[in-house]
C-alpha cells in the first residue's frame, strides 16, 4: 500500500510503498476513502524538515540544551549519531482520515463495512484504536466527514471557553479551524467576530454569520471589538492563528471584558503581560488537541474510556458531536475545500499548501487493488527482479553459507544501534518487521533488507532465515522467543528475556526441547572493550571482589511505555538487568542472593530509584545503584571494581583505568559493546552453533532480575 511520510532531516515528503499495518489489539483496520491535509500542523512539519540544522536548533532551544549536555556526558560522536538517527526516522503525516472498516475484533462496536472517521494518517489502510474512531451518520459525505478531526480541535477550544447563549466571542485567525469554529459557535447561539488578513476567508466568515475585521485594510481589531460589544468588551477570544508574535494575545486581553476568557488553539508567541490579565482577572488556557483522552495511553491505546458522568466530552465524543453537526447541516464544509487530488498525486497537494488561498486539501483514494493494499510483506527496492527470498545459493552458515538474518522490530534503538553494524558483518539482511510497517520500510531501504513487513509469521515460516533478532516492546519478548525457537531459528532477543518467572520457565522448557537452537540476550555491556580491559587487569587478583555500579539513569515520565508494568515491565526489568548481568560477568561466579531496596515516596514512586545488592558464590558482592533522580551533568554509568588491592573504573564506557597505575583505555566513541555482541552472536550462534553466553547465565540473570523487580514492587505496594 502507499502512505505519505515526512523526513524531518531533509524535509522530503514521500509517497512510500509500505506493507499493510497489522491490526493491533483494540484497533480497527480501515480502508481509506478520503483524508484531509492539515495546513497548520503538516505545513509546520514540512517547513521544519526543510530548514537546516541551524534553523532547527533555533526553533527548538530546549532540545539544543539537551544535545549540549549529552555531548558533555556521552561524547560528541555518540551525540551526533543520536541526533542524526532521530532526524532520519520518517514520520507519518495526517490525522483526518475517513474510510470503511475492513477488519475488527470479534467484540468490537465496529462491524466490517462501517463508514468511520478517525485520526489515522494519510495511508491507503490504517490501524486506529477504537477510542479514536467514530461512525459516520447517513447523509454525511466522506468529504465532509474528513473535516471531523480538524473541527474537533476547534470544538475542544470552545468547550474550554464554555460560552453561553448570546455571548460575544472573537475568533482570531480564520483558517480551517477558525472557520469551522465560527460555525460551531454560531450553532451554540453565540455572536461571533472573525479576524484575519485574507479577504476570501473574511467573506466565508460573513457567509457563516460572523462580523469580521479585515487586518489587511488596517482595521483596528481592539476598537472594532469595543464597538461591536457596545463598549463592554467581548466575553471570550478563541485564538486559532499561527504566528511567532505575542501581539494576538495582547489584543485578545485588551478586547475582553472583565473576567473574560481567552483560549489558545493555534500556535503563537506567549510573552504574556501581567497587567493585561491582572487588572481584568482574565483567564487564559491552552487547548490540547481534540479533547480529554488525547496522549493518554490508557484511553487511546488500551481503550479505557472515561465515564461519561465524569468526563462528558472525550476526544471520541467530540468527533461524534462534530458528525452530528455535519448531519444537521450546522457545519458546512463545501466552501472550505479548495483542492482535490487523487491519492497517487498526493504530493501535488503538499505543493498546494504554499499556494495563496489554499485551505481544504482533500485526498481521494481509489477503491480498486484492495489485494495489493492488504499485503503485509513486500519486497523493497533493494531486492533484484529475480529475487524471491535471498540471493541464490545462500544457506545456513553451519552448512557453509552466510547467515541469513531477520529483524522483528524496527524502533529507534534498532535503527540507531544495531542495524548500522550489519554493514560490517558477513550476513544477509533478509527481512525486517514492525507493527505499522513505516519504520520497517524505511529501515529495509536504508540497510539493504530484501523484504519488509508487519507480520512476524511470514518471516518465521521462511526456511532460508537462520536467525531472528527480536527488539519489540518487552511484553512480547517471551512469546516471540518461543515462536522463533519453535520454527527452528537461532534467537537474539533484546532484554528482558521474560516478564515473570512463569514466562521465563516456558522459554527455558522450549529451549531444552530444541538442543540445536541458540538463544542470546542483548546484554551488550559484557562485550564492551572497557569490560574486557577491566577483567584482564584484575586477572592478577583472583580473590573475591566488591563492585559498585552507579547508574544515573535519568527521569522517564510515568506515561512512557517502559514504565507501564504490563508493556515495559518497569525499568528494573527492562534496564537494570544490564547491570546485574555485567556484575555476574565481572565476578564470573553464580549469584547466590539478591536484595533490592526501593526508595519510596517522591522521586521513588515509580520504582526506578533503587539499590540492588548481590551476593556471589565466591564471596564477592555487588551493589547496583539505579537512580532516576540525579543530574544530567553527572555521567550516566560508572563501574568500580575493588579487588586485591586494586581499583578498576569504567567511566561511562568512554574511559576505563586502574587507580594509581598507568593502564587505561579510552575509546573515540562511547562503546557499550553493541558491535562486539552482534559479531559474537553471528559467529558463535549462527556459524559455530555454540553459545555466546552460557544458557545457565542467561536464565540466572533473568531470575535474579525478576526477583529484584518483585521485591521492589512489593515494597512500593506496602509503602502506599
Amino acid at each position: 500500500m502507499k502512505q505519505i511520510l515526512q523526513n524531518l532531516g531533509n524535509g522530503e515528503t514521500l509517497l512510500a510503498d509500505i506493507p499493510c499495518p497489522r491490526r493491533a489489539s483494540g484497533n480497527v483496520l480501515i480502508d481509506t476513502s478520503r483524508s484531509l491535509v492539515s495546513l497548520g500542523t503538516e505545513k509546520m512539519l514540512i517547513d521544519f524538515g526543510k530548514g537546516g540544522y541551524l534553523a532547527k536548533a533555533k526553533s527548538q532551544p530546549d532540545k539544543v540544551k539537551q544535545v549540549l549536555q549529552k555531548i558533555k556526558t556521552d561524547g560528541l560522536w555518540t551525540t551526533v549519531d543520536a541526533v542524526k538517527a532521530k532526524l532520519d526516522a520518517p514520520i507519518p503525516l495526517g490525522y483526518s482520515n475517513v474510510g470503511v472498516v475492513c477488519e475488527s475484533s470479534p467484540n468490537s462496536v465496529f462491524a466490517i463495512g462501517d463508514r468511520v472517521v478517525s485520526n489515522g494518517p494519510h495511508a491507503e489502510i490504517v490501524s486506529v484504536p477504537e477510542n479514536l474512531v467514530a461512525k459516520i451518520p447517513d447523509g454525511v459525505s466522506d468529504e465532509s466527514a474528513a473535516y471531523t478531526v480538524v473541527s474537533a480541535i476547534g470544538l475542544q477550544g470552545i468547550r474550554l471557553m464554555n460560552p453561553t447563549l448570546g455571548e460575544r466571542i472573537v475568533v482570531s485567525g480564520l483558517g480551517l479551524i477558525g472557520l469551522l469554529s465560527v460555525q460551531m459557535l454560531r450553532a451554540h447561539g453565540c455572536e461571533v467576530m472573525g479576524i484575519d488578513f485574507d479577504p476570501k476567508k473574511l467573506e466565508l466568515a460573513r457567509a457563516f454569520g460572523a462580523t469580521t475585521v479585515d487586518l489587511s485594510a488596517n482595521e483596528d481589531p481592539v476598537r472594532a471589538a469595543e464597538h461591536w460589544s457596545g463598549g463592554n468588551g467581548v466575553d471570550g477570544v478563541l485564538i486559532t492563528a499561527s504566528t511567532k508574535s505575542d501581539t494576538l494575545v495582547h489584543q485578545a486581553a485588551t478586547m475582553c471584558r472583565k473576567r473574560g476568557r481567552i483560549v489558545l488553539v493555534g500556535v503563537i508567541g506567549l510573552n504574556l503581560r501581567r497587567a493585561d490579565f491582572y487588572e481584568k482577572e482574565l483567564t487564559f488556557q491552552v487547548s490540547c488537541s481534540y479533547g480529554p483522552g488525547r496522549y493518554d495511553p490508557q484511553y487511546e491505546q488500551r481503550g479505557l474510556d472515561y465515564p461519561i458522568g465524569f468526563v462528558r466530552w472525550t476526544e471520541k465524543r467530540n468527533f461524534e458531536a462534530v458528525l452530528q453537526l455535519l448531519s444537521t447541516k450546522r457545519i458546512d464544509t463545501s466552501p472550505l475545500t479548495t483542492h482535490r487530488y487523487p491519492f497517487d498525486e498526493a504530493l501535488k497537494g503538499y505543493q498546494a499548501i504554499h499556494e495563496q488561498g489554499a485551505m481544504g486539501i482533500v485526498l481521494e483514494y481509489a477503491s480498486e487493488n484492495e489485494q495489493d493494499r492488504r499485503r503485509n510483506l513486500i519486497r523493497t527496492t533493494q531486492a533484484s527482479d529475480d529475487d524471491s527470498t535471498v540471493p541464490s545459493g545462500v544457506g545456513r552458515k553451519v552448512d557453509g553459507g552466510v547467515p541469513v538474518l531477520a529483524f522483528i522490530g524496527a524502533g529507534a534503538f534498532t535503527t540507531r544501534m544495531l542495524l548500522p553494524l550489519l554493514r560490517k558483518e558477513n550476513v544477509v539482511p533478509h527481512s525486517i518487521i514492525s507493527g505499522t510497517g513505516v519504520s520497517a520500510a524505511h529501515a529495509a531501504k536504508k540497510f539493504g533488507f530484501a523484504w519488509c513487513g508487519t507480520e512476524m509469521e511470514s518471516v518465521l515460516v521462511d526456511p532460508t532465515v537462520d536467525a531472528v533478532v527480536i527488539t519489540t516492546p518487552h511484553q512480547t519478548h517471551g512469546e516471540f522467543v518461543i515462536r522463533a525457537l519453535e520454527h527452528g531459528k537461532h534467537v537474539f532477543v533484546e532484554k528482558p528475556l521474560a516478564m515473570d518467572h512463569e514466562e521465563l520457565g516456558a522459554v527455558q522448557t522450549c529451549l531444552q526441547t530444541r538442543p540445536s537452537q541458540r538463544l542470546f540476550v542483548g546484554y551488550n555491556r559484557r562485550f564492551s572493550p572497557h569490560t574486557d580491559a577491566v577483567k584482564n587487569w584484575l586477572r592478577s587478583a583472583p580473590c573475591s571482589k566488591a563492585l559498585i555500579l552507579t547508574v544515573n539513569a535519568g527521569m522517564i515520565p510515568a506515561d512512557h511505555w517502559t514504565q507501564d508494568l504490563e508493556l515495559g515491565g518497569g525499568r528494573i526489568l527492562g534496564e537494570a538487568c544490564h547491570f546485574i548481568d555485567l556484575a555476574r560477568h565481572l565476578v564470573d561466579h553464580p549469584i547466590t542472593d539478591v536484595k533490592a531496596t526501593a526508595m519510596t515516596g517522591g522521586d521513588g514512586a515509580l520504582g526506578d530509584c533503587v539499590a540492588i545488592h548481590l551476593s556471589f558464590e565466591d564471596g564477592s558482592i555487588a551493589t547496583i545503584h539505579y537512580l532516576a533522580n540525579g543530574s544530567k551533568a553527572f555521567p550516566k554509568e560508572r563501574i568500580e571494581v575493588f579487588a586485591g588491592g586494586k581499583v578498576a573504573v569504567i567511566d561511562n564506557f568512554r574511559r576505563s583505568y586502574l587507580i594509581g597505575e598507568k593502564r587505561s583505555l579510552k575509546t573515540r566513541r562511547q562503546d557499550k559493546g553493541h558491535a562486539s555482541e552482534l559479531r559474537t552472536f553471528l559467529q558463535k550462534a549462527c556459524c559455530e552453533g555454540s553459545w555466546p553466553i552460557p544458557p545457565e547465565q542467561l536464565f540466572e540473570v533473568s531470575r535474579v532480575t525478576i526477583d529484584a523487580h518483585l521485591q521492589i514492587r512489593d515494597q512500593l505496594a506496602r509503602s502506599g
